[in-house]
This record gives C-alpha cells, sequence and structure tokens, in this order.
C-alpha cells in the first residue's frame, strides 16, 4: 500500500513537473540572458556527472541486486550511489530548463521522497544480509560519497544483457537535454504558448 502511494506521488509531481516546463520560459531570457546560458552549461554538466555515474553504479549492481550486497566501486564510497546519481541528473534536468525554481521543486521533492525510499530499501537488506549489512551501514555513508574509502576490484564480472537496459535507463538524462532546448525553440516559434513565466 505505501510503495503504490509513492509510486503515485511520484507520478503526479512528475506530472506537474513536466506541465510547468511545458508551459512555462524563463525570465533570464529576457532580464539576464547570460544567466540562461549559465543555467545550461550547469546542469548540462550536472547531467554529463549523473549519466557517467549511474553507468558506473551499473556495472556493479546489473544483475546483482537481490543475489549480493554490492560493496565495491560506488558503492564502496556510500551505500546508495545509484539515487546519488539520480539527485545530480534531475538537478542537472531542473538547471537545464534555465530556471532556478524548478531544480529547487526537484530538491524538496527528492528530500520529502527518497529517504522513505532508502529507508524500507535497507530494511529489506538488514533481513538478507543481517550481519554484513550491519557492518556495511556502520562504515560506509549513507548518501554523500566518501572518495577516500573507495575500492575497485582489478576484475568484475558484468551481465551484459541486464547492464545493457540500465544504459539506456542512465540516458534519459542526456536525451531530456534535447527535449527541454525543443520545448524552448516551440516557445520562441509561439507553438507551445508560455502562460507563465519563472526565475
Amino acid at each position: 500500500m505505501i510503495e503504490k502511494l509513492r509510486i503515485l506521488l511520484s507520478r503526479i509531481f512528475v506530472g506537474f513537473l513536466s506541465v510547468l516546463i511545458f508551459f512555462s520560459s524563463s525570465l533570464w531570457e529576457d532580464k539576464a540572458p547570460f544567466v540562461t546560458s549559465v543555467l545550461f552549461l550547469f546542469g548540462t554538466i550536472l547531467i554529463g556527472i549523473a549519466t557517467l555515474g549511474r553507468l558506473w553504479c551499473s556495472v556493479y549492481i546489473a544483475g546483482y541486486k537481490t543475489d549480493r550486497l554490492i560493496m565495491e566501486g560506488p558503492y564502496s564510497m556510500c551505500r546508495n550511489p545509484l539515487y546519488f546519481f539520480s539527485l545530480i541528473g534531475a538537478l542537472g534536468v531542473g538547471f537545464a530548463s534555465e530556471t532556478i525554481i524548478v531544480p529547487t521543486l526537484i530538491l524538496i521533492a527528492f528530500w520529502g521522497y527518497y529517504p522513505l525510499v532508502i529507508k524500507s530499501e535497507e530494511a529489506e537488506l538488514m533481513k538478507l544480509h543481517k550481519s554484513e549489512f550491519e557492518n556495511y551501514r556502520k562504515n560506509v555513508p549513507m548518501f554523500f560519497p566518501k572518495i577516500s574509502i573507495l575500492h575497485e576490484p582489478e576484475e568484475y564480472i558484468v551481465k551484459p544483457i541486464v547492464f545493457k537496459k540500465h544504459i539506456f535507463d542512465a540516458l534519459w538524462f542526456i536525451w531530456l537535454i534535447g527535449i527541454l532546448k525543443v520545448i524552448e525553440e516551440l516557445h520562441k516559434l509561439k507553438i507551445i504558448p508560455t502562460i507563465i513565466k519563472t526565475y
């Protein structure tokens, strides 16, 4: 029941954000065009980091999520690197909208939603891996990576069929940049009406 509610709320939020982006444009375009360029560039950099980070995580987790406790690579720096890079990517999309309000809304929604998801998932991992997970939890940060404790093996077996699906999931952030630019051009051509303007 709780999981269904979470999914429903996340879909409602994504729907709201999509409508906001679709029918709004940035006030910075009129008042400080340079700011829109800086915001878009910053968003693109964040999306690049997020895409590479999610692919890095997927190398280790793809096909192994339920088999064993992953504690190598990005998972040696923090317990939830996939969510960490997802946040970076989501904020990147927000900044690529050339506004401040969109990434702010994304950040608020993330911190209202994902701590509950992480808590639920970690409770399940504790049941599955018991003392191994307890020891992992004591030594590795939950969310923000600690680079000094990074550990990577010389070799790691990757499951290519599962990893291939994860590649497409990671690329969504890059595709969204293109979608945002198309929406921006459609606004300029007056094909999509601008109902509100936001900072």
